[in-house]
């Protein structure tokens, strides 16, 4: 079976299970664990920040982001297909009474003006903005990078207002490798940074919070709440480090496999794809064309061997990753091929 549903499906490599077994671990609650402690330093030194925070999900690590920088009654504002809205729970709501007020983006990016004209005046009958936050690589918009220029004219605006930014970097490192420049270039522009050890870079479990010491110390509260205070977690935080040392610049291959992958299916008649836009692992095809639901082609992929998913009417989702070669995207072309052509 090729599974292309997510970067999330790949398997800890044989080092990484060595690592996992070898860790040497404390308790982390109390602040000893030397592991996930190197791991922390690690990320935060990467991305030039003061401190950083192991948490167990991308969901968990925005959520106590924007509930560390976020009160009861306050706003937050964030493109209207983002992951933290769409996706998560409406936590912020839920567990913060934070409430969320969306933009429309083009290809993930919010616009500046757009994000400006959203900011609350000081009026009692409205509630104060206090964060902005951001997606890069945006996932609903098919892996797309987001301009570190369009983030460095949404964060003047931010510090204008006193507002501070988040951003749910859950693939940032595709966006580094995409743009061949550091973690760094894109952390610059915002005040903490969510990311996932747990998709393209191949660890079993986990992401990492990263920010300024003191939203650090505050998100460390909102993690126990949670529930996310955890023990002996260098069997965790080991293969995290392996993947954030080792795994990164690959993530070129599976850039390379999807656009090889959205080349093949802009062949097929009736799916349609511009492999232009394919700037990372993400490749999402309408079907319309095929005069058929998401979930039959979805369905009929599967009894042929191939996993894909859905992404909303008439879409699907192909998601490249360390345990996808070059060989299975020509394979997978052959069964999209031949399952589309029994269907018509």
């Amino acid at each position: 079976m090729i599974d292309l549903r997510s970067d999330t499906v790949t398997k800890p490599s044989d080092e990484m299970r060595k690592a996992m077994y070898n860790a040497e671990v404390g308790d982390d609650v109390y602040g000893e664990d030397p592991t996930v402690q190197r791991l922390e330093e690690t990320a935060a030194e990467m991305l030039g920040k003061e401190a950083g925070l192991f948490v167990t999900s991308g969901t968990m690590g925005n959520q106590i982001a924007v509930l560390s920088q976020a009160r009861s009654g306050e706003e937050i504002i964030l493109e209207e297909q983002s992951h933290i809205f769409l996706y998560e729970g409406a936590t912020a709501s839920a567990f913060g009474g934070v409430q969320t007020r969306t933009i429309k983006g083009h290809r993930g990016a919010m616009n500046p003006n757009d994000v400006r004209n959203a900011i609350r005046p000081v009026d009692i009958h409205q509630p104060v903005t206090s964060l902005i936050c951001v997606e890069n690589t945006h996932n609903k918009a098919g892996g797309a990078v987001v301009p570190t220029e369009n983030m460095r004219e949404i964060y003047e605006i931010a510090r204008e207002h006193d507002i501070r930014v988040h951003l749910d970097g859950a693939r940032l490192f595709n966006a580094v490798v995409a743009s061949g420049g550091k973690a760094s270039d894109f952390a610059q522009y915002v005040d903490t940074v969510q990311f996932c050890f747990s998709k393209g870079l191949g660890a079993p479990v986990g992401s990492m919070l990263v920010g300024d010491r003191d939203t650090i110390d505050r998100a460390r509260v909102w993690r126990k709440r949670f529930g996310g205070g955890l023990r002996q977690v260098g069997v965790l935080a080991a293969p995290a480090l392996l993947a954030l040392t080792q795994n990164v610049e690959r993530l070129a291959e599976d850039h390379a496999n999807a656009k090889r992958l959205a080349n093949g299916l802009a062949q097929i008649p009736g799916i349609e794809i511009d492999p232009s836009t394919v700037d990372t692992n993400i490749v999402i095809v309408n079907i319309a064309g095929l005069g058929i639901s998401e979930q039959l082609l979805i369905d009929e992929l599967k009894k042929n061997g191939l996993l894909c998913g859905g992404f909303g009417p008439q879409l699907v989702r192909f998601v490249t990753h360390l345990n996808v070669t070059e060989t299975d995207v020509t394979t997978a072309l052959e069964i999209i091929n031949r399952v589309v052509r029994g269907l018509k």
